[in-house]
């Protein structure tokens, strides 16, 4: 992460290159959404498959822009309670319990102050249970209340329900959160918001109209070469070809999970420690499980391109040199 919270972009161009610093690589359309949610101010909404970048982008902007990065990742029954904040009801009990040992009252204790009441004496008084000191922030407030500029990620948003989706209104359009016993609380820096879909369900028009709108897929094969080598510098150009070719002939199956971006610089690296300078069949068959994360489709792509890269490697009459493809189009 940066040493300090950079300037505000002054175009689309400084936040691309922002991002190749922080080993990114954005399109032109990413560099643009990313440019805007900072000089607009307002939340941008990444759709894509599982594995196109889309928490990596969020990541990025944190190490570009030297803001820490507060996370919540969404999940199904995610509450209020878990995402924005709760109270520390055994801390309370405890401090009702110890009033009531020096003479004061329960009753006095657990009521909340009033939105005209002294700063100091809620604050202060016994009866001021429902005060930041007995506040458990969770993520969205840790977001808002934070003094210092931060990206908040809003992780796989579509596992939540349009209940969880209502809640957030307020937070995206306002960047405030109200809490009943203690009144509105504000942000005093203003976050740059992502937040990420899988797009497994339709998410509400509400929703999407506070946000800037983002459609992120897998990259082409010159780009994922270019960020397959970006964070495997180890590997040769070649190399990187072939497997990007690879890749591809995998992703074009009927997979429960196609691989990812991330999975495919993980199989370079793996590619370099192995010693290999080409993907035959074999090599294949033996780094398979880097690629792919289920048993069936294990058996599928072991059934489906396995076989091609041995008929390539006839073909060519052995081992080609150096991981050299056969064709524009990876056979």
């Amino acid at each position: 992460m940066a040493d300090s919270v950079t300037a505000p972009p002054a175009s689309p161009a400084d936040v691309g290159e922002a991002l190749r610093k922080a080993a990114y690589l954005a399109d032109e359309s990413t560099a643009l959404i990313a440019f805007l949610a900072q000089r607009l101010g307002k939340p941008v909404l990444v759709e894509g498959p599982a594995g196109v970048g889309k928490t990596e982008l969020a990541k990025a902007l944190s190490r570009a822009t030297g803001r820490e990065l507060v996370r919540l990742q969404c999940y199904e029954g995610l509450d209020e309670a878990k995402a924005l904040y709760e109270w520390n009801y055994r801390k309370q009990l405890l401090q009702i319990q110890a009033s009531a040992s020096t003479g004061g009252t329960p009753e006095a204790v657990a009521e909340p102050a009033g939105p005209g009441a002294d700063a100091d004496g809620a604050a202060t008084n016994l009866g001021g249970i429902f005060t930041e000191e007995f506040l458990l922030e969770r993520p969205l407030m840790r977001a808002i209340a934070n003094p210092e500029p931060v990206v908040l990620l809003i992780d796989e948003i579509d596992k939540t329900d349009q209940e969880f989706e209502a809640m957030l209104l307020e937070l995206l359009s306002d960047f405030q959160i109200t809490i009943p016993e203690m009144g509105r609380i504000e942000a005093t820096t203003h976050p740059i918001v992502l937040l990420t879909s899988n797009n497994s369900r339709e998410l509400t028009e509400a929703l999407k109209r506070r946000c800037l709108y983002l459609w992120l897929d897998y990259p082409s094969a010159e780009r994922e070469i270019e960020i397959v080598r970006l964070h495997a510098p180890e590997i040769d150009e070649v190399l990187a070809t072939r497997l990007v070719e690879v890749i591809d002939m995998v992703r074009e199956l009927d997979l429960k999970k196609a691989p990812s971006i991330a999975e495919s610089i993980d199989w370079a690296r793996t590619l370099v420690l192995m010693g290999a300078d080409d993907i035959d069949e074999k090599v294949f068959r033996d780094s398979l499980s880097i690629i792919i994360k289920h048993r069936t489709d294990l058996d599928l792509v072991a059934d489906k391109v396995a076989p091609r890269l041995g008929r390539e490697r006839g073909s060519n009459g052995g081992t080609r040199g150096n991981g050299a493809k056969p064709s524009s189009n990876g056979g």
